[in-house]
């Protein structure tokens, strides 16, 4: 596991407890640093500061998505919720707002992961492979793809899609799916706005007028298998 921060007081404590809870925690205090030490030694995870010298956060964790799949946990400030919005949209799995318990970021780490290991909360359940609307997915792989070729999606894309893929037709609250998908008790619900967004951009053939992953006003979200277009009166 891989801690980037240029605060070398935080960078001691996150990494203590990440070791007390029995990770080998390695270090950076830069961008460059980060991406040096993810290239000699692929981490299982990162936790990311975003506010970072040489090169930020959100530039460290494109060029970490663009060698692989690797998860990714930021360190935001309270207020960066532009940042960290934006952070979730180049493909960072979780977040933690600054000042934050370090016990939070232990249980949100060891939940990133236990999805990664396919352990998460929707683990088991029912059949491996997954269709609809033209996509298959592969929960034991973790393998998506459709009629175009494989997916390539995040952590939280994937188990984003295949909650939808299990319960087609029903429509979930942006609470239900952060809870589920998540397996958080509470949150950011923009969290779950900018992930469906950047599914949709993944798997609808025209993101601006979706037929698969559908807006179901004043509930949430559902997924409609058929791809129908929308009807007289009816969202996307």
């Amino acid at each position: 596991m891989l801690v980037v921060d240029d605060d070398p007081t935080v960078t001691e404590v996150v990494s203590g407890y990440l070791d007390r809870a029995g990770f080998t925690v390695d270090r950076a205090a830069d961008g460059p640093g980060a991406l040096a030490r993810a290239a000699a030694n692929p981490p299982d995870l990162v936790v990311l500061d975003l506010m970072l010298p040489g090169l930020d956060g959100l530039q460290v964790c494109r060029r970490l998505r663009e060698s692989g799949p690797v998860p990714v946990v930021m360190l935001t400030a309270r207020g960066d919720e532009e940042d960290r919005i934006l952070g979730l949209e180049i493909g960072a799995d979780d977040y933690v707002t600054k000042p934050f318990s370090p016990r939070e970021l232990v249980l949100r780490v060891t939940s990133v992961l236990r999805r990664v290991a396919g352990t998460g909360p929707e683990a088991g359940r029912g059949e491996t492979v997954l269709r609809g609307g033209g996509i298959t997915v592969d929960t034991a792989a973790r393998t998506a793809g459709d009629a175009r070729g494989p997916l390539r999606l995040t952590l939280r894309e994937f188990d984003l899609l295949a909650h939808f893929l299990r319960h087609p037709g029903r429509a979930f609250s942006r609470e239900e799916l952060m809870a589920t998908v998540w397996g958080w008790d509470f949150g950011d619900l923009s969290t779950v706005t900018v992930h469906v967004r950047r599914l949709r951009h993944k798997v609808e053939r025209d993101p601006a007028s979706p037929r698969l992953i559908r807006t179901v006003w004043g509930v949430g979200y559902r997924f409609d298998a058929e791809g129908r277009a929308p009807e007289a009166g009816e969202e996307g």
